[in-house]
């Protein structure tokens, strides 16, 4: 017996075409890190250093995103010196780490940004990811996901945070934005 796909219908469920106008405002990608980025596994040195794992698909997803004019941010909800290494290693210039409500400092970054919600993709997994996602342009997120964050999610990708999802979300923004441009041209 197989299982069964990941559900992808939704209650904002949107036709190809106004999905593919939605992705080709967006200007900028936010990601959160615990369930996204990663496994959502911490793991804890004797000396209490926090250790995550970071998937190395997700990383050229974002280089991908970033070559063709997408600004890229991490929004977090913990705190964590490896993701800051991490964001270093990947060229990404905006880390907001520590964020306990998530949708005031998304508010902030977009703020600062010059950037409006409805230019912004975000990509979260639970229950505190829910107002960014209601409030972004295009929203994200992965097959074990609560039900309302899965709901709520413009597009859930087959992988699991950790295992390529990033990869996955970054592949279809750029396909959907592609998809318009070969549709202005009648090629779609």
């Amino acid at each position: 017996m197989s299982a069964s796909p990941p559900q992808r219908s939704s209650a904002r469920r949107r036709s190809q075409h106004e999905l593919a106008a939605r992705a080709r405002a967006i200007r900028l990608a936010v990601f959160d890190v615990d369930g996204v980025m990663t496994d959502g596994r911490i793991y804890l040195g004797a000396s209490g250093e926090e250790m995550k794992a970071f998937n190395v698909l997700d990383g050229h997803g974002l280089k991908l995103l970033r070559e063709q004019g997408i600004e890229v941010a991490i929004l977090s909800g913990r705190r964590a010196g490896c993701v800051d290494r991490r964001a270093v290693e990947l060229g990404i210039r905006h880390v907001v780490q520590g964020a306990g409500e998530k949708l005031p400092a998304f508010l902030q970054l977009i703020t600062k940004l010059d950037v409006q919600a409805r230019d912004t993709c975000y990509m979260g997994d639970d229950v505190m990811d829910l107002p960014v996602l209601e409030a972004c342009g295009l929203a994200f997120s992965v097959p074990d996901a609560p039900h309302e964050v899965r709901r709520a999610a413009h597009h859930v990708t087959r992988r699991r945070g950790g295992e390529g999802a990033v990869r996955e979300a970054c592949e279809r923004l750029l396909e959907l934005r592609a998809r318009i441009g070969a549709a202005g041209r009648g090629e779609g």
